[in-house]
């Protein structure tokens, strides 16, 4: 199975830090965001990853290279502008599903999580299966109910935050054109079907979408490894 790390947005939340440098290669306990994923997802197994980048992405290839030095084989897709994420993984779909695979990991560039990815299996009752955090300060209404099933729906009571981390099948895309396109109202049409899972998880989750965010997570990782 392969996995997609999401890069492509321009980060204007995190500016000035993005006018020069690509989110992604923020750096956070002396590593950038996207190498913490790399080693993530390494040790998890994954070893063929898709990339996509639009905002200053050549910086982004030129770091990471083909994935070597990292244990891992990067393929990137590359947007002239950003898609959204649901069309970034449109456009991305060929190279996450190459060799015939239907299942994919998604996993968005600006967060930091500590969940065992080696949770995420198929299954035939859905075509996602997306980790819920508890709601951040900075978002407290949450996204999506987890019933006491384990199905995830769009309303209902004590909603909890998507924390960017799901794993897709590639019918949750089929019949889809090629443009910029967001993933909620995709993931919210197959909810209504009953057909995406969730798993609530109670670790460490980080949405690094500001300066201060990411000061944050630098000095939580350094103290961790003081």
């Amino acid at each position: 199975m392969k996995a997609m790390i999401l890069a492509a947005g321009k980060g204007e939340r995190m500016r000035p830090l993005t006018l020069t440098t690509p989110k992604p290669l923020l750096e956070a306990g002396g590593k950038p965001l996207i190498v913490h994923h790399l080693a993530r997802l390494k040790a998890a197994g994954f070893r063929q990853i898709v990339i996509n980048h639009a905002w200053l992405g050549d910086q982004i290839e030129q770091t990471l290279g083909d994935g070597g030095q990292f244990g891992v084989d990067i393929a990137f897709s590359r947007e002239s502008e950003p898609l959204e994420t649901a069309g970034g993984i449109i456009q991305a779909l060929p190279l996450l599903t190459a060799g015939g695979e239907d299942w994919f990991l998604v996993i968005n560039g600006d967060i930091w999580c500590d969940f065992d990815l080696l949770r995420l299996q198929p299954t035939a009752s859905a075509d996602a299966l997306l980790v819920l955090s508890d709601n951040p300060d900075h978002h407290p209404a949450g996204d999506f109910h987890l019933d006491s099933g384990g199905l995830v729906r769009a309303e209902g009571p004590g909603k909890l935050t998507f924390a960017g981390i799901s794993l897709l099948h590639r019918r949750l895309f089929e019949g889809l054109a090629p443009g910029s396109r967001k993933l909620a109202p995709l993931l919210r049409a197959a909810m209504a079907e009953e057909r995406v899972r969730g798993i609530h998880h109670r670790g460490d989750w980080l949405d690094i979408g500001t300066p201060e965010r990411l000061r944050q997570l630098d000095r939580q990782l350094r103290r961790a490894r003081a």
